[in-house]
């Protein structure tokens, strides 16, 4: 349930909506296409919205066929439905498919249809909710580059739910964290992701490690932990987990426990080793 949620994004932004599985992303984004009606509380916007559910859902026709039917719903003129659904297929790298059943594509191949039918509209206010989702590691990569520049209009407001950090990092000018239906922290993408305001949220945000500190709890991420034998924290490995470059060690200290990344495969639970912390958050 979402409580107390305020978000206003304006033209020519594009707002990455970030959280995990049952935090309200697409909830929110649901009331904002005016497909649920909130209990309290209003949606203003200023002209046409189009959304972009989380599965394709292509219908069964061609890949051309489907973008055509989006404009149609859309009431775009019959006679220029053809060349706006061809240069929609083409900004998303999949004009050679145009023919093709949609029963017939790729994961990846159903994605970029997909946006395309709600890019070939060309909304003031698009709403994409988890628009790479399910795809192998090397399709998102391909299409998160892809669609970088595609979602920024000047004239076009945009709100992208992500599950991955790396996904606002590489679409959002802003960030809007989401946690048990609040937005817990808001703003400049870089600055939400590099300094959260709660432990709640950097736990989510990766801090993974945490050991107490002048009166506090410090937290830091994996990269913030570096094996020095002579760095001043003496732990002990409980789990060494392989990676595909070396390993990843569970470190115990009296004061809280840490997570660090090693390239190296000499590494053995109960073993002893040094750490310095090159970075983190002082909670108090």
């Amino acid at each position: 349930m979402l409580q107390d949620v305020s978000i206003e994004v304006d033209r020519g932004e594009v707002v990455a909506l970030l959280g995990p599985n049952g935090a309200g992303k697409s909830t929110l984004l649901a009331a904002l296409a005016g497909l649920l009606e909130p209990a309290a509380g209003t949606v203003e916007t200023d002209g046409r919205i189009a959304m972009a559910l989380q599965t394709p859902a292509l219908a069964r026709r061609s890949a051309l066929a489907n973008v055509e039917a989006a404009l149609g719903w859309w009431g775009t003129p019959s006679d220029r439905r053809r060349a706006l659904a061809v240069d929609a297929l083409g900004r998303l790298g999949v004009a050679g498919l145009a023919g093709r059943p949609a029963a017939t594509l790729s994961g990846g191949e159903a994605r970029r249809v997909h946006l395309a039918r709600v890019l070939a509209v060309d909304p003031d206010v698009l709403l994409l909710d988890e628009p790479f989702a399910g795809l192998d590691s090397a399709a998102r990569g391909d299409l998160l580059y892809e669609t970088r520049e595609l979602l920024r209009s000047p004239e076009r407001a945009t709100i992208i739910v992500v599950h991955d950090r790396a996904e606002a990092w590489a679409l959002a000018d802003r960030t809007a964290l989401l946690l048990n239906g609040r937005i817990v922290a808001e703003g400049d993408t870089r600055e939400v992701l590099a300094r959260p305001p709660t432990a709640e949220a950097a736990g989510f945000l990766g801090f993974e490690g945490r050991i107490r500190e002048n009166g506090g709890i410090r937290m830091v991420r994996p990269s913030d932990v570096r094996l020095d034998p002579d760095g001043p924290l003496d732990t002990t490995i409980e789990r060494c987990i392989p990676t595909e470059n070396g390993m990843r060690l569970e470190l115990a200290h009296p004061d809280g426990h840490l997570v660090a990344l090693t390239d190296s495969l000499d590494h053995a639970p109960g073993d002893r080793v040094r750490v310095r912390l090159t970075g983190g958050i002082l909670f108090g």
